[in-house]
């Protein structure tokens, strides 16, 4: 297996310090989330209030967070940004881009229609459940919305080069493995250029995979649901 964590830039502050462990740290070391888990721990999400007024020069997108279960388990589908994107050079992120009014209904159809363009992803395939908290990214660009989608079977994904390097899938078993995920607290000066990230004592989070590191918004955006879905989900 290649070695875990990646070449990502992270603008890690000399401050920077272990955080607490995630609820899922006692939990069971061998558990396997089916997808129909996954459901219903995504129908189980708390109500959404009214979408926060986005902050001036920051642009509405989404994102799909898109599983399907292979081996009797669920597994969520990343991309991987090639290092000539204007922003997010080689960063690990689920499918998604910009609300584009002229294409878009909603954020779901930005959602999908990302994910089509970006992997081939057929939208028909895919059960939107959820829609999850905006969030605005680090470094203050966009109002990110995250959407739980839901696929009957492994998909054929076909990544477009200009977006995409490449796109590959992890079981929420790694996800959850002690040696995967990590929280740092980081003291946040503005000079790093991540928006409205700055301030105190802010959590970072960490999944080292083999070869890459998810961090920054995606990897809030799992370790929220991943954390929802432990306390959600019957032993």
């Amino acid at each position: 297996m290649a070695k875990r964590g990646g070449r990502q830039h992270i603008p890690r502050p000399p401050s920077a310090r272990l955080g607490s462990a995630p609820v899922w740290a006692q939990g069971d070391p061998k558990r396997r989330y089916r997808l129909a888990e996954v459901a219903a721990a995504a129908r189980s999400l708390p109500q959404l209030e009214p979408h926060p007024a986005m902050p001036p020069s920051t642009r509405p997108a989404a994102v799909l967070m898109a599983f399907f279960e292979a081996d009797g388990e669920a597994r969520v589908i990343l991309t991987k940004r090639p290092d000539t994107m204007a922003s997010h050079q080689g960063e690990i992120a689920f499918p998604g881009g910009k609300f584009d009014p002229d294409l878009d209904v909603d954020l779901v159809a930005t959602a999908l229609r990302e994910a089509h363009e970006e992997v081939g992803l057929d939208p028909a395939s895919v059960d939107v459940v959820a829609e999850m908290p905006s969030r605005v990214t680090v470094a203050g660009r966009f109002l990110l919305t995250p959407f739980v989608g839901l696929i009957n079977a492994r998909p054929a994904l076909h990544p477009d080069p200009v977006e995409v390097v490449s796109v590959f899938d992890v079981s929420i078993s790694e996800l959850l493995d002690d040696e995967v995920y990590r929280e740092e607290r980081w003291d946040i000066p503005a000079n790093l250029g991540l928006g409205p990230e700055v301030g105190l004592d802010r959590p970072i989070h960490f999944f080292e995979l083999p070869g890459e590191t998810v961090w920054g918004a995606t990897a809030r955006i799992l370790a929220d649901f991943l954390a929802h879905l432990v306390t959600a989900t019957p032993a």
